[in-house]
């Protein structure tokens, strides 16, 4: 039997919710990751206080890898650029998402145009986001996944890679708030060097499954933001760059012994 090893979109079921558990929502079943594919390396996390940075590149097409840790279905909420990256709403919980089987790890590579198909997410300036272009650019510069977990769920021992896809047609309000914003407050802040591009097409296939939600609110929220790496050391996230001034002497200038020229009497 052939396993497919795509992500899954949630229908949200319109059955009455649990109350909401204490939430968790630096930890949790879902890791988030950016994956540059052009280099083909996982961008490196960096903390500012409670914020996570990760430094793109101009042009670069990324994706962003989810990885489920627990024995149980989850249902994942991705919005990029404050934008959910399946439907293009501006982002909520309550919206629809992709479902990760236990233990399932997927790589999602850009905005969903069908059950066949998404646009690349690819680094590019914020005037050049699908944000920006569609007159939503308040949120530039962020990516962040709300996790709910299944009601009446069952833990697997195994590890199944089965996955698809689903529409978004039932959409029960979630009373969770929203993700948070991106901007960055204070004068001495840069300008955002980089946001998500709509670019060009590549197959994607998934297909649709039912989940319905646990609870109202999410178990586990949490978000990334990127910029610049020039950016990111303006901001002190990244160690500046010193060049040492070239009328001091250096200690280690060159590295082998080169011959002295001739010495002359004077």
């Amino acid at each position: 039997m052939k396993r497919l090893i795509l992500p899954l979109l949630a229908v949200l079921a319109l059955c009455g919710f649990k109350p909401a558990p204490s939430l968790r929502y630096d930890t949790g079943p879902v890791h988030l990751t950016v994956i540059d594919r052009d280099s083909g390396q996982a961008l490196t996390q960096y903390r500012q206080g409670s914020e996570r940075w990760v430094a793109g590149q101009q042009g670069h097409r990324y994706s962003v890898r989810l990885r489920n840790g627990s024995a149980e279905r989850v249902l994942v909420v991705l919005s990029v650029d404050g934008l959910n990256a399946i439907s293009g709403e501006v982002a909520a919980p309550g919206q629809t998402g992709y479902v990760l089987n236990p233990w399932q790890t997927t790589d999602i590579h850009g905005w969903r145009k069908s059950s066949d198909e998404v646009a690349q997410f690819v680094f590019t300036d914020p005037d050049r986001s699908y944000a920006a272009r569609t007159g939503r650019p308040d949120n530039i510069g962020v990516i962040g996944v709300a996790v709910f977990h299944e009601a009446g769920r069952v833990s697997w021992e195994a590890a199944p890679a089965v996955a698809g896809a689903a529409d978004a047609k039932a959409r029960p309000q979630a009373r969770a708030a929203t993700m948070e914003s991106a901007r960055v407050t204070g004068s001495s802040a840069p300008a955002p060097q980089l946001g998500t591009g709509h670019g060009q097409r590549e197959a994607s296939r998934v297909r649709n499954t039912a989940f319905e939600r646990a609870t109202a609110a999410p178990a586990q929220q949490l978000q990334v933001r990127y910029d610049s790496e020039r950016n990111l050391r303006a901001r002190g996230i990244l160690p500046r760059r010193s060049t040492p001034p070239r009328d001091e002497p250096q200690a280690f200038p060159g590295q082998y012994v080169p011959d002295p020229p001739p010495y002359r009497d004077r």
